[in-house]
C-alpha cells in the first residue's frame, strides 16, 4: 500500500511483522492443481469397487491400475478436498497386556485359523472358518457351509490348506496350528489328522481373543471390505467367497506387507526382493 518495505514501516512503527500481517486471509488449507479433476476421477475409479480403502491404499491400486506414480500424500488431499476419505478407525484399548508375539518371521511357522458367522437376508446363517498364515498372511483354506461348523469340517480345512501351500498331503515342515478353545478345534478327531498332517495344535489362553488377533483381524478385513455393501444372500454369498478369497490374496495390498499382497509378499521375499 505504501510502496515501502513491509519491514521498513514496521521498523519506523516499532511493531513486529506478525502484527501487520494480522489482518490479511491466511494460506487456504490444501492447495489445488490443475489436473485434480483427473486424479479424483481415477480415485471415484478405485472407491467404485473398494469404497472401504483408505488413501494408502487407494495410491497402491490407483498406480497399479492406471500406471501412474502419484505420492499418497496427494491422494490424500484429493480425497480430503473431495469428501472421500473414511473415517479413521478407533482402536479399544483393553487391561489386560499382550507380550506375545503373534506375527513370525518366516512363512510356515505358524498358522491360525477362528470361525464366524454371517447373518443372510434370506434367514439362513453362514458358518465360515478359514486357515492364515502368521507371517505372509495368506488366507490357505477357507469354508463357508449354512449350517454349524462341525470337527470333519475343519479337518477338510486342514487337508485343503496343507494341499494348497505345499502341494502334498503332509506338511515338510513342523508348522503351529493357532486356533481359539472352540469344539471343533479342540475335538480329539481334528487334533488327530492335524497331527498326521504335521502340524502342531496350539490354543489361545481362555477369554483372549487378542493372542489370536490376526485371525480377529481378517475377519474384520472381510466384513469391511467384501461383506459390507455385498448381497447378503445365502445363494450369492457362498458364491463370492471364492472370488473374495482370490482378490484378498493377490490384489488387496496389506499395509503390514509394505502395501504389497499376500501372495505378492511370498513370491518377493522368494526371490530376496522386498
Amino acid at each position: 500500500m505504501t510502496g515501502r518495505p513491509l519491514q521498513t514501516v514496521c521498523a519506523v512503527l516499532g511493531i513486529g511483522r506478525a502484527t501487520a500481517y494480522r489482518g490479511t486471509p491466511g494460506r487456504p488449507a490444501f492447495y489445488t492443481k490443475a489436473d485434480d479433476a483427473t486424479v479424483h476421477a481415477q480415485i471415484r475409479a478405485v472407491l467404485h469397487t473398494r469404497g472401504s480403502y483408505g488413501y494408502r491404499r487407494v495410491t497402491v491400486v490407483l498406480n497399479r491400475t492406471f500406471g501412474t506414480r502419484y505420492n499418497r500424500k496427494r491422494i490424500q488431499r484429493v480425497m480430503q478436498l473431495t469428501g472421500l476419505v473414511v473415517p479413521r478407525r478407533r482402536r479399544r484399548v483393553g487391561g489386560r497386556p499382550h507380550r506375545g508375539r503373534i506375527i513370525r518371521p518366516a512363512s510356515n511357522e505358524r498358522w491360525c485359523g477362528d470361525a464366524f458367522e454371517i447373518a443372510c437376508w434370506d434367514g439362513v446363517v453362514l458358518r465360515v472358518a478359514f486357515v492364515l498364515d502368521c507371517h505372509d498372511r495368506e488366507c490357505l483354506a477357507v469354508v463357508v457351509v449354512p449350517r454349524a461348523l462341525t470337527s470333519a469340517d475343519i479337518q477338510q480345512l486342514l487337508r485343503e490348506a496343507v494341499h494348497t501351500r505345499f502341494g502334498t498331503t503332509r506338511a515338510p515342515v513342523a508348522c503351529e496350528w493357532l486356533t481359539d478353545n472352540g469344539g471343533i478345534f479342540t475335538a480329539l478327531p481334528t487334533v488327530l489328522v492335524a497331527e498326521q498332517l504335521g502340524l502342531l495344535p496350539i490354543t489361545t489362553p481362555i477369554a483372549s481373543p487378542e493372542s489370536n488377533g490376526m485371525a480377529e483381524a481378517f475377519v474384520q478385513t472381510l466384513r469391511r471390505d467384501y461383506l459390507d455393501g455385498a448381497d447378503l444372500l445365502s445363494v450369492p454369498l457362498r458364491r463370492a467367497f471364492p472370488r473374495w478369497i482370490q482378490d484378498y490374496n493377490t490384489e488387496a495390498p496389506h499395509s503390514g506387507l509394505q502395501m504389497l499382497s499376500p501372495v505378492a509378499w511370498r513370491r518377493a521375499q522368494l526371490e530376496g526382493t522386498p
